[in-house]
């Protein structure tokens, strides 16, 4: 009969003590973290993408006075902000939102009344259609070509603390 020789298994313990390590780690902790980090992401490419209102330069002096007094810029780029991490199933979902009443109008766009007058820009209005600023729908879909990478990069360093 054939001898198979000798063969060392201190290796293969040691391998098995890692992995009975890695399922004692929090996992969901992981998950959760990276949910954050990546929604955190997503609200500074919303902000960064979210126009911030002007004085218009056409206004008259007696318009600026009148309508654009203590006029500060920034409430609708202030207004994003992150709500919690849900987990649901096996997904963690990150909800970004903008409370400011017209969020909607600025991201998908508006219609409007040609002609019409308004006294705080001092000017009719032209078109018939404002073209939405899609800050928020642009963002999400260049995090989702970034995020895949990112995640890989964030689990090689977790499981390498393990390994």
């Amino acid at each position: 009969m054939a001898r198979w020789g000798k063969c060392d298994f201190r290796e293969l313990e040691q391998l098995n003590k890692r992995l009975e390590q890695l399922s004692s780690v929090d996992f969901d902790a992981f998950c959760r973290k990276m949910s954050n980090e990546i929604a955190a992401r997503l609200l500074a490419k919303v902000k960064k993408r979210t126009p911030v209102g002007v004085v218009p330069g056409y206004a008259t002096d007696e318009a600026k006075e009148e309508y654009w007094s203590g006029y500060e810029g920034g409430t609708l780029r202030d207004a994003w902000t992150i709500l919690p991490v849900e987990k649901q199933g096996d997904q963690y979902i990150v909800t970004v939102v903008n409370n400011t009443e017209y969020a909607s109008y600025v991201e998908y766009g508006h219609r409007q009344t040609p002609g019409r007058y308004v006294p705080a820009l001092g000017k009719s209005l032209k078109a018939s259609w404002v073209k939405g600023r899609f800050m928020l729908t642009i963002s999400t879909q260049e995090l989702e070509t970034q995020a895949p990478a990112l995640l890989q990069q964030k689990l090689y360093l977790f499981l390498k603390e393990v390994f």
